[in-house]
């Protein structure tokens, strides 16, 4: 699966990766939507997602992320 959204993303097509899993998709994705009670609660790009920040913002409570 990854070799092939790997190959996908290389030859210039975008990917909708839905994860519960929050190490494969800092690992794969370019930007991460979290949702929170079926709401955007955080987008981050690559270089700003942490796991806390993630968690924070899927359980509605971005602003107290560090």
């Amino acid at each position: 699966m990854y070799e092939l959204i790997n190959r996908l993303t290389a030859a210039g097509q975008a990917i909708v990766l839905v994860s519960s899993e929050l190490g494969e998709l800092m690992g794969m994705a370019d930007r991460i939507v979290m949702l929170c009670e079926g709401r955007i609660g955080g987008v981050f790009d690559r270089a700003e997602a942490t796991q806390e920040r993630l968690l924070a913002a899927a359980m509605g409570r971005l602003g107290q992320a560090a």
